[in-house]
């Protein structure tokens, strides 16, 4: 009997932490003018939340004051430059724009992200290349084995 026990907890924990490493990793980022490239004078602001998961699901959303958001992106790019979007976002409420449900990234585009090569950007009228930006930053890498 005592064994059984054993056995059940040591599976739950294994079923617990196979669980938490399926949920993925959590960035929190501020969303500033002076993180684009060039920077942008602005008194716009944005927060967001992203969650990349093992697989490259990807989730989140920016909330952002002080602009009227035209279009926003994760893109690939190092801090300091400019790249490709990787994954839309839409538009899914009054200053918030969200990763549409089902999006994931290649495993080269998760790599990237591990190593802090992704970012955000929310673009307007008078900013066409992005208004304000904030790197995507994983809370803990150990998780994707670096």
């Amino acid at each position: 009997m005592k064994a059984w026990r054993y056995l059940s907890v040591t599976s739950a924990a294994a079923l617990l932490g196979a669980c938490a490493g399926l949920a993925g990793n959590t960035s929190y980022i501020t969303l500033t003018g002076n993180q684009e490239v060039p920077p942008v004078s602005t008194v716009a602001r944005g927060s967001g939340t992203f969650t990349v998961g093992l697989d490259g699901l990807v989730t989140g959303s920016v909330t952002t004051e002080g602009l009227a958001g035209v279009a926003a992106h994760i893109h690939s790019g190092r801090v300091g430059t400019n790249g490709p979007v990787i994954v839309p976002l839409v538009k899914s409420a009054e200053n918030i724009w969200a990763v549409p449900q089902g999006a994931k990234l290649t495993e080269a585009q998760r790599q990237a992200y591990v190593a802090g090569e992704l970012y955000v950007n929310v673009h307007t009228a008078a900013n066409k290349g992005g208004e304000i930006r904030a790197q995507l930053v994983p809370g803990d890498v150990f998780q994707y084995g670096r």
